[in-house]
C-alpha cells in the first residue's frame, strides 16, 4: 500500500516484473513525444564549493580611462542633427530678426542665448544617458545621436518660436491655413 504521507501525485504502486515478458518498446526518438521510461541522466549534488568573495571584490574594476580625442569622436556622431536644427533656427531667427528692422544686437544676443541653451541642453542629454544607459542598464554608447536629436528638436522649436513673433509670417501662415 502506498505512504498515505506523500502527497496523491507522488505515490507510486510497484509492479514486479514478470519473467519472459518484454515490454513493447517505441522507437528511439519520435518529435512531439517524450522518452519515458529512458534513464535519465545522473544528478548528482554539487560537490564543490563556490567561490567565497572577499568585500573589496564587489567593487568592479572601472573601465579604463578612454582618451578625450575618443569622447570627441562619439560626440560627433549624429552631429548633422544638430546642425539641421541650427541651421532651421538661424533662418527663422533671420526672418524674425530682418523683420524687426531695428537695432539688430537684441536679436542677436537672444539668438546666442538660445545656442548656448541649446548647448547645455545637449550636454544634459549626454549626461542622463551615461546615468541611465551606461550606469543603470550596462549598455555601450556608440553615438551621441540620442542627445543630438533631443537638441535638433529644441532649436526647431526655438525656431517656430521666432517665426510665431514674426507677424507677416503668422498672417501668411493664417491665409494659409483659413483661420
Amino acid at each position: 500500500m502506498a505512504d498515505q504521507t506523500q502527497p496523491w501525485a507522488e505515490r507510486t504502486v510497484e509492479v514486479p516484473p514478470q519473467p519472459g515478458v518484454v515490454p513493447p518498446q517505441r522507437d528511439a526518438f519520435q518529435r512531439g513525444v517524450a522518452a519515458v521510461g529512458q534513464p535519465r541522466p545522473s544528478r548528482t549534488p554539487r560537490t564543490e564549493q563556490f567561490p567565497t568573495v572577499e568585500h573589496g571584490d564587489w567593487a568592479a574594476e572601472p573601465a579604463p580611462r578612454r582618451p578625450m580625442s575618443w569622447h570627441l569622436a562619439q560626440a560627433r556622431k549624429g552631429g548633422e542633427l544638430s546642425a539641421a536644427g541650427a541651421l532651421f533656427a538661424f533662418v527663422c531667427w533671420g526672418i524674425w530678426a530682418i523683420s524687426g528692422r531695428g537695432n539688430l544686437v537684441a536679436p542677436l544676443l537672444t539668438f546666442v542665448l538660445s545656442l548656448l541653451t541649446a548647448v547645455g541642453l545637449f550636454a544634459l542629454a549626454r549626461l542622463l544617458g551615461r546615468l541611465i544607459l551606461e550606469r543603470q542598464f550596462g549598455r555601450v554608447r556608440r553615438s551621441a545621436r540620442g542627445a543630438h536629436l533631443v537638441t535638433a528638436l529644441f532649436l526647431v522649436g526655438v525656431g517656430v518660436a521666432y517665426l510665431q513673433q514674426t507677424e507677416w509670417v503668422v498672417s501668411a501662415w493664417n491665409w494659409v491655413t483659413g483661420n
